[in-house]
């Protein structure tokens, strides 16, 4: 398992989607979490780029994983494409690249 280079955030209310990458694409996690195990799970992590759509909260969690050293970059909600819908789940078709 590699170093992970790259988190993609897809914010909610109450569950988060994070999928991790390591430098040459390879899905290295793909995780739901809760408001409070995101956190945590942030904070364990070694700092790194994180990114996710900018939204309201995204500022929010965006001064959080700054603190513990993670490089974030919000993205303007145009540039973001919704997930891509599979019969085994909704985000069982996003590729490592649309991170």
């Amino acid at each position: 398992m590699g170093e992970v280079s790259i988190i993609g955030v897809d914010l909610a209310k109450n569950v988060f989607q994070v999928h991790g990458a390591a430098a040459d694409g390879s899905v290295l996690f793909r995780k739901k979490l809760s408001r409070p195990q995101f956190a945590r799970f942030m904070a364990e992590q070694p700092p790194c780029r994180v990114a996710m759509e900018a939204c309201a909260s995204a500022h929010h969690w965006a001064r959080e994983m700054s603190r513990h050293g993670h490089e974030v970059r919000l993205i303007a909600p145009h540039y973001v494409n919704p997930p891509y819908s599979s019969k085994s789940g909704v985000m069982a078709g996003v590729p490592a690249k649309a991170l």
